[in-house]
């Protein structure tokens, strides 16, 4: 890079599931929200802010296909300042920051709000043949979710490319639901000690008297025993080993963080938390998406001269265990180093807002632990991996 560039403080809402906490919030809202409460982290005058990217998959509500623009002003951001929607499948929030932190290596920008959100539970269903009339008979409702979820060449489902994934290399279901295990407890730690709290803007949500705190995520079900998981039926093909239990959930959310360089630090007071050192992003086949952080992940080191031990916490999305399985696996990541305050599997995977919730995760372990590097990285559904390197600041 021709500067350096440095990640600031941010903050995400609670991740809400599917139907539950959040349905009733437009996504944009809960942006704006994110947005504002990352600004009161770093004390920062919104009107400071020159640019703001937002990542986000399915946009929902009228301002969905404007959502950087409705965030930047929702925020109090300048209207002369500039916006940008960015859509990278899973890996959004984080191409969020890599193309703000773009605008400021290219000129075009010092200091940016990155981030995204999700609200799949305003997903609008669609009526196909609508627009210019049916001429008998029933007509075709479609879920404007199904159309994310599926890969655009088969159209199957995501699910089935982690069966593919699966089959290919020979995982096993007890391994991937042990995984499954691991991470609704490590979430129920996190939610324990505080650690996630950190990370979290408290929200008020709407209920039929008035409106409550919603401030813990509401997706993890760290009581989950092996037995229970155990007896769930595969959720994609009959006889499979992916379920509802060892893949990601469906959930809403949204989180921002800021990006700058040196002088816009220095000039506006900031405290960077992380350098942002280097990204990749890798093309894999669709039929096994879930094997891209590995390639991706792969690339990065070897064009940094570098090696996993170089690294000392990775943030891999849980898309379905598999993906990390097959990451621990192909690399030799260990396990004690990755995903230490659970993932999508227990948290939850809004597509706009998860990289950007792995990342601040990755700030606050390398500032507890004292730890120089991390990667954060996810694959990306019709074939895709993507994988982002910070060094931690100070």
């Amino acid at each position: 890079m021709t500067q350096d560039i440095f990640l600031c403080a941010g903050k995400r809402t609670p991740f809400g599931d599917f139907g539950k906490s959040l349905k009733d919030i437009e996504g944009t809202d809960l942006a704006i929200h994110a947005a504002r409460a990352t600004l009161a982290a770093n004390a920062l005058d919104a009107e400071k802010v020159d640019h703001l990217v937002c990542g986000n998959v399915i946009p929902v509500g009228q301002g969905g296909l404007f959502s950087s623009r409705v965030t930047a002003l929702g925020a109090g951001m300048r209207e002369d300042s500039c916006a940008l929607n960015v859509s990278r499948a899973c890996g959004s929030g984080t191409q969020a920051i890599v193309s703000a932190a773009e605008q400021i290596i290219s000129g075009h920008s010092r200091l940016a709000l990155a981030g995204g959100y999700e609200n799949a539970s305003r997903v609008p269903y669609v009526l196909t043949g609508g627009r210019w009339g049916m001429k008998r008979g029933a007509g075709e409702v479609l879920d404007m979710i199904d159309y994310a979820y599926r890969d655009p060449f088969d159209l199957s489902l995501m699910g089935e490319t982690a069966e593919n994934l699966t089959e290919d290399y020979g995982y096993l279901r007890q391994d991937m639901d042990d995984y499954a295990l691991t991470s609704q407890q490590r979430a129920g730690a996190a939610i324990s000690s505080g650690f996630l709290a950190r990370q979290i803007a408290p929200i008020d949500v709407p209920e039929k008297k008035g409106t409550r705190l919603f401030e813990t995520d509401e997706f993890p079900r760290p009581q989950i025993t092996r037995d229970k998981l155990a007896t769930l039926k595969p959720a994609f093909r009959a006889g499979g080993q992916v379920t509802a239990g060892n893949s990601s959930g469906l959930t809403d959310g949204a989180a921002f963080l800021l990006v700058c360089n040196s002088d816009a630090a220095r000039a506006n007071g900031l405290t960077p938390r992380a350098r942002l050192v280097d990204w990749e992003i890798v093309g894999v086949p669709p039929r096994i998406m879930g094997c891209g952080p590995v390639p991706a992940i792969d690339r990065l080191l070897k064009r940094r001269g570098m090696t996993v031990d170089d690294i000392d916490y990775f943030e891999i999305n849980e898309a379905f265990a598999v993906v990390n399985l097959h990451a621990e696996r192909m690399l030799n990541i260990p396990r004690d180093r990755t995903n230490l305050y659970g993932g999508g599997i227990s948290i939850g995977h809004p597509p706009g807002a998860t990289g950007v919730r792995m990342t601040l995760t990755a700030f606050d372990h390398l500032d507890d632990t004292g730890g120089r590097y991390a990667i954060i990285s996810m694959c990306l559904g019709a074939g895709q991996g993507m994988a982002v390197l910070i060094e931690r600041a100070g």
